[in-house]
């Protein structure tokens, strides 16, 4: 059939319109997509947008960052406002992993648990001091000056000290009440062999008597700290326990200066002690703490290289003695931390200690380590001592 001249502008009329219409429902139906439902669990009236998805996985590209859909009701000028683009297809979320937090020596908590802490250990008994309280001890002999803090000032002064230490420690970590302590070396270490040829020097029972009303006077706790030189530890002990058998008198040994071995005169060679000598004086103890009917005892050991303590891991623990390794060198911060990790966290036993040094930490130009500092560590300490 022929068509006429007059047909062909109605039928392109028509076809105009019906382009137009299927284009513009096309256009309403993209525009008009559901709005995302509220989660009232979240802080903000949408959930997150869907992420298009990445091109070329094999070559990951940045995800483009989608704004939140308006969540105004929509109106019927909604449909003459330009269409939002929309994703090819929804991304399947991946966890960002958290940054990796880097440690200072002795601080890494996962290092801590590998080695062993915090330690099963026997229950504490109770009137133990340890775990729910800190020590903070002042350290040395009031007849010198040099020994440490003890002595290098009145008792007034020195006691004011503690206490002023005693508030950064609290200030530092409220969780943990602070148990002041003094802890006096009553046997020192003597580079002359002396009358009885031990090269060590006992201290009259006046002097330990004297700090130790000093400490009643404080409401704090007395450490009779031993360096043995050429002595028997097993002779030694003994001799203190008139003042030992007391409930707030602990005790130290400190194998730098256990020479009796090696014969070395004290001050030329550091000392050392066995896992078996230390038993034996956790063993002493225990027999004080049945014999006299006391809480448990406190003992601490000095540390700072690695023949310090041998067989650490061979000292045995009971409940009625609390056994704290206590690092005992001295230098900058970095070198501090260090040694606790060598030998304290790395070798645990029990409780962990830390020394701070007023003169020998800062003498190079080094900064004397903050309780905040000291409190990163891992596991934290719980006997900190100042010398």
């Amino acid at each position: 059939m022929k068509t006429t001249g007059k047909s062909l502008p109605n039928l392109t009329t028509v076809s105009l319109v019906l382009i137009l219409v299927a284009l513009r429902l096309a256009l309403a139906g993209y525009g008009h997509a559901p709005l995302p439902r509220s989660n009232p669990r979240n802080a903000y009236p949408w959930e997150p947008a869907p992420t298009p998805a990445k091109v070329a996985p094999e070559q990951p590209q940045p995800a483009e960052e989608i704004a939140p859909t308006n969540t105004a009701p929509p109106s019927s000028e909604d449909e003459a406002a330009p269409p939002a683009p929309t994703p090819a297809a929804e991304q399947i979320p991946v966890a960002t992993p958290s940054p990796k937090i880097k440690y200072k020596a002795g601080e890494d908590p996962e290092f801590a648990r590998q080695n062993g802490w915090p330690v099963k250990g026997p229950e504490p008994l109770p009137g133990a001091i340890l775990p729910n309280k800190r020590i903070v001890a002042f350290y040395g002999n009031p007849l010198s000056w040099r020994m440490g803090v003890l002595g290098k000032a009145s008792k007034e002064e020195m006691l004011q000290r503690l206490q002023q230490e005693m508030d950064q420690w609290k200030a530092a970590d409220p969780s943990r009440q602070v148990q002041p302590a003094l802890h006096l070396i009553a046997v020192t270490a003597q580079p002359t062999s002396g009358t009885a040829g031990k090269y060590r020097m006992i201290m009259p029972d006046k002097i330990v008597e004297q700090v130790y009303a000093w400490a009643k006077e404080a409401n704090a706790l007395l450490f009779i700290d031993i360096q043995t030189g050429h002595d028997d530890i097993r002779e030694l002990l003994p001799r203190f326990e008139w003042i030992l058998k007391n409930p707030d008198v602990h005790l130290g040994i400190d194998p730098e200066f256990h020479l009796i071995k090696s014969g070395a005169v004290p001050g030329t060679r550091i000392g050392s002690l066995d896992a078996e000598e230390v038993n034996y004086v956790t063993g002493y103890l225990r027999e004080l703490v049945h014999k006299y009917e006391l809480p448990p005892k406190i003992l601490t050991v000095h540390r700072f290289t690695q023949k310090g303590v041998t067989n650490a891991s061979e000292i045995a623990l009971n409940p009625e003695v609390q056994v704290v390794m206590h690092m005992d060198g001295w230098g900058a911060p970095w070198l501090k931390r260090d040694t606790y990790k060598r030998y304290i966290v790395a070798e645990p036993v029990q409780y962990a200690g830390f020394k701070l040094f007023y003169r020998n930490d800062t003498k190079k130009g080094d900064r004397l380590m903050t309780p905040e500092e000291v409190l990163k560590l891992n596991p934290k300490p719980l006997y900190i001592q100042y010398q």
